[in-house]
Parts: C-alpha cells; sequence; structure tokens
C-alpha cells in the first residue's frame, strides 16, 4: 500500500500562485509515475499534470499548459505542482495519484490516491 497526502491549497486571487505538494509514504517511490487530477462538484476527475519516476517527462492538460509546472523530488518521496496565474476555473478539489510505471491521462489507470485539497480561485 501507498498513502498519499496532499497539501498547500487555499483560496487564492485570481492572478495570483499556490504551490501543491503530495507527500508518498508506505513502500518504495521509485519506479512509480506521479500525476495530479482536479475536480469540480458534479463533473468527472480531469488529468491535469504527469511526470515519469525519473522526472525527464512530464505532460500537462491544454488547459494548464505554460501555466503549471509539475515535478518531483524522490529523495522526499514528494511531487509537487507549482501554479502561476490561476484562474477562477481552476478551481477544484485537486488530488495526486501514483501508479507504477508510465502515466496515464485516465484516472483509471492509477492505483492510490490522496484525499484531495482545495484550491479555491476567487476572480
Amino acid at each position: 500500500q501507498m498513502q498519499l497526502v496532499e497539501s498547500g491549497g487555499g483560496l487564492v486571487q485570481a492572478g495570483d500562485s499556490l504551490r501543491l505538494s503530495c507527500a508518498a509514504s508506505g513502500r518504495t517511490f521509485s519506479g512509480y509515475a506521479m500525476a495530479w487530477f482536479r475536480q469540480t462538484p458534479g463533473k468527472e476527475r480531469d488529468f491535469v499534470a504527469g511526470i515519469s519516476w525519473g522526472g525527464a517527462s512530464t505532460y500537462y492538460s491544454d488547459s494548464v499548459k505554460g501555466r503549471f509546472t509539475i515535478s518531483r523530488d524522490n529523495a522526499k518521496n514528494t511531487v509537487y505542482l507549482q501554479m502561476n496565474s490561476l484562474k477562477a476555473e481552476d478551481t477544484a478539489v485537486y488530488y495526486c495519484a501514483t501508479k507504477y510505471g508510465v502515466y496515464y491521462i485516465d484516472a483509471r489507470r492509477y492505483d492510490y490516491w490522496g484525499q484531495g485539497t482545495q484550491v479555491t480561485v476567487s476572480s
């Protein structure tokens, strides 16, 4: 089993920045791709960004490309999501997720999930 705990969410104004963190524990982090998803009430969980185990490969949804950056520190078993130029439409609960091997944009591919952290952007 692997446990994921997100932190860093909050209430900000449009144009501000936030950095989310996701700390993993419970088993080895080695070989696991990580991803961030977000969800608003009544909607499906949408892919935001993914990163390979070594960090060399990243992928972003079109809606956040150029504004968000995913990174990871394997020594700390932690993945980050730096969010800049936030917009009201970025308001959602943000979840980190992990799976062994490569990342996918399909949430059903992931084995472990955090509890989520709320990000609210006021316009």
